[in-house]
């Protein structure tokens, strides 16, 4: 039986945080080569982020023109399209407003906090401090693309890549062919790339975990309790804010949305894919809630190609979660560039796995918000838990947006 990636890193996690724990204040033997191969852990960690930069670019330029082919399509996939943009804006929103809540009335115990920077704080990024509001907007747009691409400013990169898009989408077919297939390719080379770096992220996120052990000891432990909490919440609040949404604005009871995305949801628990889901969505909004086959033949493919309702919430509560536990401040500007950040990128994701996703989506509003990184493969190592709450609150949402759809179809009628 082939053990899945996401278990080989976890499990990597796990033994060597214990066996840095273990060796932690010790001299001997061990110790020493833990701390020969913490090197290893830097070098897996600056090959996974060389390629952040390009693939959110390549992404966004070639997403664009894919959103808007599919929102151009037909008056159902246009407000198809504008539900989903609401939903990610009002579910980053929520994250931005609910995870500073969570983060101070419940805070992270102050000496875990210390085990988790303890064990990052032999290669801490250095992230610029966040602008005025003023100076923000102002920076929106570069002067000089490669300039900011230089300097990390991946705030301005991403605008850069979106009026990129939107301006390719317009220009005679010939080019905008050859451009996007262009960027396509960019796109698949990162990914093998990306696909090279995580096959030997067990090796690399045990060396990392080991240092945290190391340093840390076994009070970090407790942080990344903390997290998992506060991530897989995250991903339950957008599932139950669902059900009421689709009584309020589908005008269904919420029982019998229960009732009809249940199998969805437990196929998604076991398999992590809303694509293999689809079917599933598809029997329950055809026999279960009864709604126009004109609506969900559209709506759903959609769904599970271009919106993940989970990412901006959960995404922006990784960051904020980091930046409680580094002691980073972060004022409304950045919190806005997060904001904003964690819509984008989830149109320039979808369809990639979660090992991909966690680190192309993070490390992006990081940067914005002004978050050291350090500790995001640690975080990526486990998102093997959270990413079952995920997939769970994304086919919870793709059906209520459907939904929803159908209601505002029939009024149209």
């Amino acid at each position: 039986m082939q053990v899945s990636l996401g278990l080989r890193i976890l499990s990597a996690l796990i033994a060597g945080f214990v066996l840095g724990a273990w060796c932690s204040g010790s001299t001997g033997a061990a110790a020493q080569v833990l701390a020969a191969i913490e090197p290893i852990g830097h070098l897996w960690l600056n090959a996974l982020r060389m390629t952040v930069l390009p693939l959110v670019f390549a992404l966004l330029v070639t997403g664009v023109g894919a959103v808007r082919g599919q929102a151009s399509g037909a008056p159902v996939a246009a407000r198809s399209m504008a539900w989903f943009v609401a939903a990610l804006s009002a579910s980053a929103l929520a994250g931005a407003l609910l995870t500073p809540f969570m983060l101070k009335v419940f805070p992270v115990d102050a000496a875990a906090a210390s085990a988790l920077r303890a064990g990052a704080s032999h290669a801490a990024s250095q992230v610029g401090s966040p602008p005025p509001l003023s100076e923000w907007v102002l920076g929106l747009i570069t002067a000089n693309p490669f300039e900011a691409a230089a300097k990390g400013d991946v705030l301005q990169i991403v605008m850069f890549a979106l009026l990129f898009g939107l301006a390719a989408a317009r220009v005679a077919p010939t080019y905008r062919e050859s451009l996007l297939g262009f960027f396509q390719g960019v796109v698949e080379v990162m990914l093998v790339i990306v696909h090279w770096v995580l096959r030997v992220a067990p090796l690399g996120v045990f060396a990392l975990a080991a240092a945290l052990g190391r340093r840390g000891g076994f009070g970090a432990a407790g942080a990344l309790g903390y997290y998992l909490a506060l991530t897989c919440a995250a991903s339950c609040f957008i599932v139950l804010v669902c059900y009421p949404l689709v009584r309020c604005l589908g005008g269904i009871a919420m029982t019998r949305f229960a009732r009809a995305v249940l199998p969805s949801q437990i196929l998604a628990f076991s398999t992590q894919s809303s694509l293999a889901c689809l079917t599933a969505m598809i029997e329950a909004a055809r026999d279960a809630l009864r709604l126009p086959q004109q609506i969900f033949s559209v709506t759903l493919p959609m769904a599970v190609s271009l919106f993940r309702c989970t990412s901006p919430i959960v995404n922006l509560s990784v960051v904020l979660f980091v930046a409680h536990v580094t002691g980073t401040s972060i004022g409304l500007a950045p919190l806005l560039a997060g904001v904003c950040m964690a819509v984008v990128t989830n149109f320039a994701v979808v369809g990639l796995p979660s090992q991909i996703t966690f680190f192309t989506t993070t490390v992006p509003i990081s940067y914005a918000m002004g978050v050291p990184t350090d500790i995001l493969p640690l975080l990526l190592a486990i998102e093997v838990i959270p990413d079952l709450f995920r997939t769970v609150g994304n086919v919870t949402a793709d059906l209520a947006v459907t939904t929803i759809v159908a209601k505002g179809a029939r009024v149209d009628r």
